[in-house]
């Protein structure tokens, strides 16, 4: 493969990466409703408050989510509307092949942890 082709590959792995973590999946997808705090982030979620905001940090490093601040309070929100429409797609394709998701055992959900 050419430099290119691997650098957009590469590049398209890590985005995947990205999403595959329970924690940020689990953010994107509270923030489907619209912009939140960490604090609201953390009670929907059950993710420790330093969690959260670890792993925004990370997804707004990768361009993930965008924030803004108003007075002391830091809202997050989905940065580009294609990610929550990736997020609906995943949904969807998901809820057709559940059972053969469930049985896959070339992907372990405790790979992770």
């Amino acid at each position: 493969m050419s430099t290119t082709v691997d650098t957009a590959l590469s590049v398209r792995a890590k985005f995947f990466r990205g999403l595959a973590d329970p924690s940020r999946l689990t953010l994107l997808l509270a923030l489907r409703q619209g912009e939140k705090t960490v604090s609201s982030l953390s009670a929907e979620t059950g993710l420790s408050q330093s969690n959260v905001s670890n792993h925004l940090a990370c997804l707004k490093d990768c361009g993930l989510v965008l924030n803004r601040q108003e007075w002391r309070h830091v809202y997050y929100r989905v940065a580009d509307k294609k990610i929550l429409h990736l997020l609906n797609v995943a949904d969807e394709v998901v809820a057709d092949n559940a059972q053969r998701i469930a049985d896959c055992v070339n992907y372990c959900a405790n790979e992770d942890k």
